[in-house]
């Protein structure tokens, strides 16, 4: 039987790596402090596996095929996928291990619940999704085997802010009712408060942020998935990356989220926030 023995959740914007310098530098370094605070909890928890959650700008899938949620279920990932989205965020491109036994129990444990997602068993590249969080949280060559999972949180129509925490309360179920793999962590990725390709760019809604992490903090994610649309586009479009926070809140149901860092940038775009959750 497997059990869950992390919970993280971070912003993943270009910016963090790519364009650094444009943030202000102790603003910077706190960012950098609790990615090293996160790393050094997710080393000392020991996982087998890591099930990375998170969204995906138009780099696996495109508007032909583009899945409410998939999990991955590869040997292998490649993420950044080009030279030039590997310059973009400055980050070295790398191939990290897929656990696909995992993968593939998690798939099956989904339908079996009434969810059905895809699954991607090749050419899943990753791109500042994960490419970003890794860079300080998997530095290394002895890298922890991974199950993707993205859920749409970028090309409407996209699945319910509840649908996504539910898939997370079943995604628990699954990691504790399989047995390949004893010891998983979690880390979803994305958010807070930003507005991609738009006018608003650079602006950040801090009032929803801190209202976001309040609820985290209290244990009290369900009061977010219940949000409406209107509530939530306050934020911006990207926002909708609040769907990856709440597929871990759910899977660490009623548990409270701790705030290493929370600093709003706007050269990079996003409120940026570094969390572990008390398990």
């Amino acid at each position: 039987m497997g059990r869950i023995v992390g919970a993280f959740a971070t912003s993943h914007s270009p910016g963090i790596t790519g364009f650094p310098e444009m943030a202000n530098e102790e603003q910077r370094n706190k960012v950098y402090r609790a990615f090293e605070q996160v790393r050094k909890e997710l080393e000392a928890a020991r996982p087998d596996a890591l099930v990375c959650i998170s969204v995906e700008h138009f780099t696996s899938f495109f508007l032909n095929n583009y899945p409410a949620f998939c999990i991955g279920i590869a040997d292998s990932y490649v993420g950044p996928p080009t030279p030039e989205f590997e310059r973009f965020l400055r980050v070295e491109t790398r191939t990290f291990p897929g656990h696909a036994a995992l993968g593939t129990e998690l798939l099956k444990f989904a339908y079996r619940e009434g969810f059905d997602p895809s699954f991607s068993s090749g050419d899943m590249a990753f791109d500042e999704n994960f490419c970003v969080p890794f860079h300080f949280l998997l530095p290394g060559d002895d890298l922890v085997p991974l199950v993707p999972i993205i859920v749409n949180g970028v090309q409407p129509p996209l699945p319910t802010r509840r649908r996504c925490y539910e898939f997370g309360r079943m995604l628990a179920r699954a990691i504790e009712s399989q047995t390949v793999a004893d010891r998983v962590a979690i880390l979803a990725t994305g958010g807070l408060s930003h507005w991609v390709g738009a006018p608003e760019s650079g602006q950040i809604n801090t009032d929803w942020d801190q209202r976001v992490m309040e609820l985290l903090s209290q244990g009290r994610a369900e009061e977010i998935a219940e949000w409406s649309d209107e509530e939530v586009e306050a934020a911006g479009n990207g926002a909708e990356e609040i769907r990856t926070w709440l597929m871990l809140a759910g899977a660490v149901h009623g548990r409270k989220f701790r705030f290493h860092a929370y600093e709003p940038i706007p050269p990079w775009l996003t409120g940026t926030a570094v969390a572990s959750v008390e398990l």
